[in-house]
């Protein structure tokens, strides 16, 4: 299998930020051998899901600055309260994610503690758990916890058999809790898997 470098994240990601790719690419080529993604399927499905829950490599933490028609688009069932929550990250993300994956009510501030961050933009209190993020939630917005936090949560989960299997709709619904972007996703998967493979 090709070594994961800034070349191949950067082809991959056609761009991203220059600092992101650089970082990230190291942390990939020396965590994920050490943590058994280290066929060309498995990276593969690992690197197209990173890459898209990370806009392509341009972030490491969820921009949640929604005007009042996006998020009426996006939470249908917040809707009703789009303006209040319009260009207020922090008020959003506690709306948007309380009660869901482990977080507590609004007023807790588990959504925003708790919003997507890292390498698979890890959201709610039990998905940090499982990446062993609780205590310190802001350290995934590092590339190298961003990294290893993906990695414990694919493990956790043996996303990788379902990679194996090469099942992308399993693997997006584990990553993500849903299928959304999986024929992008799908298309993310097989061009890594074309670079990982390339022997020239």
């Amino acid at each position: 299998m090709r070594a994961i470098d800034a070349a191949l994240l950067t082809e991959l990601a056609q761009g991203g930020r220059r600092h992101i790719v650089n970082d990230l690419s190291a942390e990939l080529a020396r965590q994920l051998p050490a943590a058994g993604i280290e066929t060309p399927l498995r990276a593969a499905h690992f690197l197209a899901q990173g890459v898209y829950e990370t806009g392509y490599l341009r972030r490491l933490c969820e921009d949640l600055n929604y005007n009042a028609a996006r998020i009426a688009q996006v939470w249908l069932r917040l809707a009703t309260r789009a303006s209040e929550l319009a260009d207020n990250p922090q008020a959003l993300a506690n709306a948007a994610y309380a009660h869901r994956n482990g977080n507590g009510n609004e007023a807790s501030g588990d959504g925003w503690r708790f919003r997507g961050r890292g390498f698979f933009m890890l959201t709610g209190r039990n998905n940090y758990a499982l990446a062993a993020a609780l205590e310190d939630p802001d350290r995934l917005e590092n590339p190298e916890f961003a990294v290893g936090s993906a990695i414990a949560f694919w493990n956790g989960l043996r996303i990788s058999e379902v990679a194996d299997a090469d099942d992308m709709a399993r693997v997006t619904l584990l990553v993500n809790g849903a299928r959304e972007g999986i024929a992008e996703r799908a298309r993310l998967k097989q061009h890594a898997l074309r670079l990982l493979t390339k022997t020239s």
